[in-house]
């Protein structure tokens, strides 16, 4: 499903992640895999990773995501994980390098990992970056690669931006008719997760007063972007479903049930409008709009 803010006039920078230690030409020595899954399977939307959006294939936006995310850097590999030979002769038309995964793949991570198997890599950290996320902002991914530039490195890194107002309002009217749109995720004082939830968490008391003094609500709403260290991901692809994760749906629920702590970097206004993946045709149409809007 496509998502937007309530106004295309509110964007999102990184905030306290570092973002300057990871500039044009910087290299840690720590190896990152960016993974792009892209399944042509999709049951409400067959084929999408080679629908045209604005001139380009989906998959190919997906990869100008990527590599713009990843410019200046020689420690990132890029790498397109799919099911079906024309994603594949595609991808690599593109220049990307593509691995052929097994169809069984349940998610995005577990063809995620499939791909870092059939590949023989074994990266310090992988980045699933799904095939119908074109409109992601570079920015994002920056930011969560940095993140595991810190010490400890974390388990997991995922981000999440804090609504104003107006955008809560929004995303509550949403939820009267589509209730398991939108995540949200609370976070403790390090950084780290609480709980993500299709619920609207926290409960807001005093709200008027909030309101009043701030022009930001104190509710994050997740961003279904992950980055793993390397033995998360091998465990987790191990885990079985946990109780929570299924009730909400939420497989990141399955890491913290099972002790994994998840890192949230938190994004604030700078300039890029936030969007979700595409769906359904009708998400691809809006995409097509917006991108369009902003090319006049």
């Amino acid at each position: 499903m496509l998502y937007t803010s309530i106004s295309q006039d509110i964007f999102f920078k990184a905030q306290d992640c570092g973002l300057k230690t990871c500039g044009i030409g910087y290299t840690t020595g720590m190896k990152t895999a960016l993974i792009i899954p892209a399944r042509y399977g999709s049951s409400r939307f067959p084929g999408k990773p080679l629908a045209m959006l604005a001139g380009k294939t989906m998959l190919e936006r997906v990869l100008d995501v990527a590599r713009s995310a990843s410019a200046g850097r020689d420690d990132i590999d890029i790498l397109v994980a799919t099911e079906d030979q024309r994603i594949f002769d595609h991808a690599e038309s593109l220049g990307a390098q593509a691995v052929m995964t097994p169809d069984s793949c349940q998610t995005g991570t577990d063809r995620a990992f499939a791909a870092l198997e059939q590949a023989g890599i074994t990266p310090d950290v992988v980045l699933n970056l799904q095939g119908d996320a074109p409109l992601t902002p570079p920015h994002f991914i920056r930011a969560m690669i940095t993140a595991f530039e810190q010490t400890p490195m974390p388990d997991v890194v995922t981000p999440a931006v804090r609504l104003d107002w107006a955008q809560l309002d929004d995303l509550r009217r949403s939820k009267l008719t589509t209730p398991f749109s939108g995540t949200s995720v609370t976070v403790a004082d390090d950084g780290y997760a609480l709980w993500f939830s299709k619920n609207i968490i926290p409960a807001i008391r005093d709200e008027d007063k909030l309101r009043a003094a701030d022009n930001l609500s104190p509710v994050l709403r997740h961003i279904g972007l992950y980055a793993y260290k390397f033995s998360a991901l091998k465990a987790y692809v191990t885990l079985p479903q946990s109780r929570y994760e299924k009730l909400e749906g939420l497989e990141q629920l399955r890491l913290l049930e099972n002790g994994y702590r998840v890192k949230v970097v938190v994004l604030e206004a700078d300039g890029t409008p936030i969007h979700g993946g595409i769906d359904s045709p009708e998400d691809l149409a809006a995409a097509e709009a917006l991108l369009r809007a902003e090319q006049k």
